[in-house]
Parts: C-alpha cells; structure tokens; sequence
C-alpha cells in the first residue's frame, strides 16, 4: 500500500491508501476519488509533508490515550498518533507494519457483519435507511462496486489474505 496527500478543488487536504501510483491514476481517470469533506470528485495529489529534525530537540510524547472505535470515552475526538507498543520494539518498519496490518484486519473482522455476496444490495438498504446502521463487508463485482460509488455511497475495498475471506 501507498498513501498519498490529495487535496480537492474546494481546498481540503486529506490521504488516500492505493495498491499503487498507477491505482490512483486510474481511479482520478475514473471518477472514483472523492473529497471526504465535500464529495468535490476534483481532487488532486500533492507532496507530503516530511519532518526534518535540525537540532531542535525532541517532540515529547503526547498523554496515552485509548483509540476510539466509534464508542464514547476520553479518545471520541480520534485515535490520535499510533502508539509504540512493547512488542514493536526492535522491529523493522516492515515487522511493525504487518502487526498493524493483523490488527487491523482482526477488528475488521470482528467488528463487521458479513453479508457475503448480499453487499451491494444491503449497502443500498442501509445507505437509504431501510436497514438498521451498521458496519457490514462482502463481495462486490468491479462493476458492482463502481456502481455503489456512482450512487454516493461509501465502501472501501481492502484486500484481505487468502482464507480470509467471507
């Protein structure tokens, strides 16, 4: 995975994970990237901003604090910074990556339904409010995914590891 800065024609800045340049080329030529923000379909990829330590002393670290998951608490206004956990210690990027990578598809996997080969058709249900809000995954054609896109309603495709799937 690569992320990129984009940035829409009305002036939000956000990010955007691809498999690859090429990925986010042909998604811009298809119309599929759209602004978080405003939905603004013109959106273009700017340079990232790096950190360039030049004597300053090092940032302190920020109060632990607890990811939200969509639940209340101290941590509702966002997970803030990934934090190192002992574990990681040690590890390439590389390692660490793929522990944040598991993790991830655990929650993912843990925390949504599975609607099989039902998803487009209960991601529109949801979408127009005749099904009950929650967090679903599944199987959607190429087609049947563009199409969801074109109605404005929002799915993401994550790839998931042989045996992972629904």
């Amino acid at each position: 995975m690569i992320v990129f800065d984009l940035l829409c024609g009305e002036g939000h800045r956000f990010e955007g994970w691809f498999g690859s340049a090429a990925d986010f080329a042909a998604q811009k030529e298809r119309r599929q990237l759209a602004c978080p923000s405003c939905a603004s379909v013109q959106v273009e990829r700017v340079p990232s901003v790096s950190r360039v330590n030049l004597g300053a002393p090092e940032p302190k670290p920020a109060a632990k604090r607890m990811p939200a998951l969509g639940s209340g608490g101290p941590a509702a206004d966002g997970p803030g910074p990934p934090q190192r956990m002992p574990e990681m210690e040690g590890k390439d990027p590389f390692a660490i990556a793929q522990m944040l990578y598991s993790r991830m598809l655990d929650e993912l996997l843990t925390k949504t339904q599975d609607v099989g080969k039902d998803f487009p058709a209960e991601a529109r249900r949801i979408f127009y409010e005749e099904a009950p809000a929650r967090a679903i995954r599944g199987v959607a054609s190429d087609q049947e995914h563009d199409e969801l896109v074109d109605e404005g309603i929002p799915v993401a495709r994550l790839p998931l590891p042989p045996g992972q799937l629904n």
